[in-house]
């Protein structure tokens, strides 16, 4: 039995555990883009990776007790001219170690769910604990997303825009045969969340957010962020607010271990956030009741992370099942109400820890948060902060027994060691 059937038996057998019937799990299929033959790449829905192991597009695997049977239509003779000699079904079902194999049209010989409550709990549960196979996967993707980090800072110096900073680091993961594990995010504009934007001159008073992670070949994922002065200098203001968010990022790393509430780990990251713009002068006030009152959110509106496996944003295809422990549901306070997970760490969770600092203009222009914090905002001292739009630093995490790995750790977070990097 080849090692990827062993893995994938063991999945079945743990599933087994959980529930008593057979169940489907279908891959999905080739998305046009234009016209018919011209293809997004195609890339297997994570639930059916994690049990058959490959990508296959139009397939479907049956799983009973530890049985796995595979749906696939052989390549049709005609698919060689344009795309190669490929595996037959056979070859294919001998690679995952499947027991049967057949045709995609004599699914419905053959009783199965595919949408039921108690399977997607048990998955919820399976993919909540990585196995040692997965843990070796986000190795591999962060290790290579460490070297793309490293040559987008390398490349900053000589670069005009942020497309060329992002074609640094995009061309060592593609070296690497891997993909991307979500849209890149490379810009001079690091408050805008999810920018997908490329286009902006790079000024040597800019900050670079750099927000890319790497996919293994098998699905498997990583996220890391770094922040980097354009120019290799930080500002004295830029340092300042950097500090902050280190000192966030360290220290919800450091209370990292099993049985810790996530949500008290993001808490500690805001009240962290809060003490050191007290120090600065932007916020006034005791900071753990600043983050009652939510105004570390006007600068860290999102949550500390997420979890971290086949998907970047491991299982939000199924809501907040995943993120969520039964019984909990999603705040409405605008300090929480982003949060991506709130459950009690367990060891075998993967996550990662993202605390920032943004001045978003729809947040801080906003008249009605502008008078709720007029008491607690001094707006004319961070006005004295404008060259500091986004900061965000972001490990992936493996909670352990005895606490936790950071599995990104090769990519320096402090400030002295990054800069470094840049002038290098």
């Amino acid at each position: 039995m080849s090692r990827l059937a062993e893995i994938l038996k063991s999945r079945r057998q743990r599933l087994a555990e959980l529930i008593d019937f057979p169940v489907l799990l279908r891959s999905g299929a080739f998305k046009s883009r234009n016209f018919p033959a011209n293809t997004y790449p195609f890339r297997a829905s994570s639930h059916f990776l994690y049990f058959a192991g490959l990508s296959l597009p139009d397939a479907a695997v049956r799983i009973e007790d530890d049985r796995l049977t595979l749906f696939l239509d052989d390549p049709k003779p005609s698919s060689a001219l344009w795309h190669g000699e490929a595996p037959t079904r056979d070859q294919i079902a001998a690679e995952m170690g499947a027991d049967d194999a057949y045709p995609l049209s004599e699914i419905a010989t053959f009783a199965a769910v595919s949408d039921d409550p108690e399977f997607t709990n048990a998955i919820v549960k399976l993919r909540l604990i990585q196995d040692e196979s997965a843990i070796a996967e986000i190795r591999k993707a962060i290790a290579v997303t460490v070297e793309a980090h490293q040559a987008g800072m390398q490349a900053t110096l000589k670069a005009q825009t942020e497309s060329q900073i992002r074609a640094a680091m995009e061309s060592v993961i593609l070296s690497h045969n891997m993909t991307c594990a979500y849209n890149s995010i490379v810009t001079v504009h690091g408050e805008v969340l999810h920018n997908d934007q490329y286009h902006h001159s790079v000024q040597p008073s800019d900050l670079i957010l750099a927000d890319v992670g790497a996919e293994t070949q098998t699905g498997w994922a990583s996220d890391i962020t770094r922040t980097w002065s354009a120019s290799g200098n930080f500002s004295p203001t830029q340092r300042a607010i950097y500090e902050i968010v280190l000192e966030a990022h360290d220290r919800a790393i450091a209370k990292i271990r099993p049985d810790i509430e996530y949500r008290d780990i993001h808490l500690l990251a805001c009240e962290t956030l809060a003490e050191g713009l007290v120090e600065l002068g932007i916020l006034r006030g005791n900071p753990a009741d600043l983050v009652e009152q939510d105004a570390h959110a006007l600068f860290f509106p999102h949550g500390i992370g997420h979890l971290l496996g086949l998907d970047v944003h491991d299982m939000e295809d199924l809501g907040d099942l995943a993120g969520y422990e039964p019984g909990r549901s999603r705040s409405s306070r605008f300090g929480l109400g982003y949060l991506r997970l709130d459950r009690p760490l367990k060891a075998g969770m993967m996550v990662t820890i993202e605390p920032g600092f943004y001045q978003v203009p729809a947040i801080l222009n906003d008249p009605a948060r502008r008078e709720k914090y007029r008491e607690a905002v001094n707006w004319d001292r961070l006005a004295s902060f404008a060259d500091v739009r986004g900061i965000r630093i972001e490990d992936d995490v493996l909670v352990t027994p005895e606490g936790s790995e950071v599995l990104s750790l090769a990519l320096p977070t402090n400030l002295e060691q990054i800069q470094k990097q840049v002038k290098s």
